[in-house]
């Protein structure tokens, strides 16, 4: 079942009956699903990470290629490479495989903002990119988000001239876990892609719940200036395992490969193979975080807090309290949550964890 189907499906038949039609879901949560919840220290709520990985058939796969791990991977990259290329519908000259979604963030503010190139950006927005750009000398315009918290697609391509390099788009956008409207971001890309280069972080694509949203793949298959990254991190239960992909036109894939510099390794390409076939733990991750979301929301309308419905594994929500002040009072309490994200320091993301983690947080707003 591909990504589309399995979040259509998933949307057709809602959260409980998920569950009804699967099955052998609650099981799979007893036995495949390895439980590693700490009884001491704060509990982590604070970096958009799915509790619940790497999945058994993974961390068996991990165990089983320790022998494999003197040798250099890129025997084995060959065939996580297919993999992708076959999962997104492109050739193999089309994939980039990073270590993490992040180092193909930074690569791409390496190539596309050196020589005093200039960057456009949401503000705020993940800042990996941004800040690697700005450390080579690029000039990094931030956008405001508009009155709903979204990318403000206009005045972005207001501050588009010969100099810009790149437009970084992060969609779902972090921290805000808003997205986009698809025809307003592919309209949006047709009409400057002739222009620059167009970076769609896809970071959380997986846990959209729109039927049939398109990935900015389809535009990168048309031979648009489109760039698109991937992760292992988020859905998959891979992040501390440094694994993702870009996805680009042959030519600009070929120029962010040569900037390529921390690469992956055997255990994290073999694992992310065996996470591309793990449909199990793939659905039940979204369907825990669907669960984990729906109590955070309960807990922060009890609390008359604002906050915006969320397209990721994160809610972001106004609790009407510097965030400087709120990150050391949750800390006490026992929950870790998300760094500053200026302008907006008034407001605060949290992750979503396991069920039990997340019952925490509510327990301590009540």
């Amino acid at each position: 079942m591909n990504t589309i189907d399995r979040r259509n499906w998933l949307r057709t038949v809602g959260l409980g009956g998920g569950f009804a039609v699967l099955g052998g879901l609650p099981a799979l949560a007893e036995t495949a699903i390895p439980r590693h919840i700490s009884s001491s220290g704060p509990i982590k709520l604070s970096s958009n990470e799915n509790p619940y990985g790497p999945s058994t058939r993974v961390r068996e796969v991990i165990k089983n290629n320790f022998d494999n791990a003197c040798r250099y991977p890129f025997e084995y990259l060959r065939g996580l490479v297919t993999m992708i290329a076959e999962k997104e519908g492109v050739s193999r000259d089309h994939v980039v495989v990073t270590g993490g979604s992040t180092e193909g963030l930074k690569a791409c503010g390496l190539v596309f903002g050196l020589q005093e190139k200039e960057v456009v950006a949401a503000d705020p927005t993940f800042q990996a990119l941004l800040r690697y750009a700005e450390n080579f000398g690029s000039k990094v315009h931030r956008v405001p988000l508009n009155e709903t918290m979204h990318h403000d697609l206009e005045a972005m391509g207001a501050k588009i001239n010969a100099n810009t390099g790149l437009v970084f788009i992060c969609n779902p956008n972090n921290p805000t876990g808003t997205l986009l409207d698809s025809t307003d971001l592919i309209d949006f890309c047709n009409t400057y892609e002739k222009d620059t280069v167009i970076f769609s972080d896809e970071a959380y694509y997986d846990f959209i719940m729109e039927p049939d949203y398109p990935s900015m793949i389809t535009l990168v298959k048309e031979g648009k200036n489109v760039v698109v990254s991937k992760t292992f991190s988020k859905v998959y239960g891979l992040a501390g395992l440094r694994i993702g992909y870009l996805i680009a036109r042959p030519d600009i894939a070929t120029r962010l490969k040569n900037a390529i510099m921390a690469m992956s390794n055997v255990l994290a390409i073999e694992a992310a193979k065996e996470a591309l076939r793990d449909d199990e733990f793939y659905t039940y991750s979204l369907l825990q975080n669907t669960k984990s979301k729906k109590l955070i929301y309960n807990t922060l309308e009890e609390l008359s807090l604002p906050y915006i419905k969320s397209h990721t594994n994160f809610i972001f929500f106004r609790s009407g309290r510097s965030i400087h002040e709120l990150i050391p009072a949750m800390r006490d309490e026992g929950v870790l949550i998300g760094r500053p994200f200026p302008p907006k320091l008034d407001w605060a993301r949290i992750s979503t964890g396991t069920l039990e983690e997340t019952e925490l947080f509510y327990l301590i707003g009540r």
